[in-house]
């Protein structure tokens, strides 16, 4: 049977139904409503302690909502296990700079998930990861501790492990924090691009009001409490056509001026 590319376009990656969440007796987030389908790219703003980093972490596992349901892909967070299909970059402040691991691994680390923890990397695996970090630059890092990095390395090192599995669904919690701002535009022209030509749905979370409106309109979608949601949909299924990662990093390395 054909299957019907625009049908494909507008399927629903994360539901978030009446979700709640309180640390002891605060609530944080209050019976959240809000649904991103295939493609969308959606902007999250807030001020601290809104619940925009909680929302993350909800949605990759790492915290439970006290009430409601979150479900990706179509299946119930708690029965879902395709974890490759998502790819994650936490704060920055969430990372053990003590980690004994070179930036090599880190990056590699991105291919692995519960499911396939034990199997042997490809050739065309460590290809992926050689290809990601000279993307994000840091190809000459390769070898080195990813403690012994600058902030900003170390941010380009998590957002190549990010991108290594070529996922659908990219989470980011402000993933330009620490950066120099000459690759905080190369990043976001990346990003842009595989939004608008590739089978990737994006949720992030930014204090740059200006960079999240510049792409995403001046209006946000929903307010929830002290959050706002910002979304653009690329749906149309002419654009459905690249899905290899490598087509992505080909047009990263010339938008960020990388022979």
């Amino acid at each position: 049977m054909e299957i019907n590319k625009s049908m494909l376009c507008h399927q629903k990656i994360v539901s978030i139904d009446q979700v709640s969440f309180a640390y002891e007796n605060k609530t944080v987030i209050n019976n959240l409503q809000f649904d991103v389908s295939e493609r969308d790219f959606v902007g999250v703003i807030g001020s601290n302690g809104a619940g925009k980093t909680t929302l993350l972490k909800m949605l990759v596992g790492l915290l439970k909502p006290t009430s409601g349901e979150i479900r990706l892909f179509d299946r119930p967070l708690s029965q879902f296990k395709d974890w490759e299909r998502i790819g994650y970059v936490p704060q920055k402040n969430a990372f053990n700079p003590l980690f004994p691991a070179t930036v090599r691994e880190v990056v590699l680390s991105g291919m692995y998930t519960k499911k396939n923890v034990y199997r042997r990397l490809s050739k065309a695996d460590q290809q992926k990861a050689e290809d990601a970090m000279l993307a994000m630059r840091i190809e000459d890092l390769a070898d080195r501790r990813i403690g012994q990095l600058s902030g900003g390395q170390q941010q380009r090192a998590f957002l190549a492990r990010a991108i290594v599995n070529n996922p659908e669904l990219l989470i980011l919690d402000e993933p330009t924090v620490g950066i120099d701002a000459e690759t905080q535009i190369g990043f976001f022209r990346m990003i842009k691009h595989m939004h608008q030509h590739h089978h990737m749905t994006f949720i992030m979370v930014s204090h740059d009001m200006d960079m999240i409106q510049s792409y995403l309109g001046t209006e946000p979608q929903q307010l929830s409490g002290g959050i706002k949601f910002y979304v653009k949909h690329t749906h149309d299924p002419e654009d459905c056509r690249e899905t290899n990662l490598t087509h992505s990093l080909g047009q990263i390395r010339e938008m960020i001026g990388v022979q």
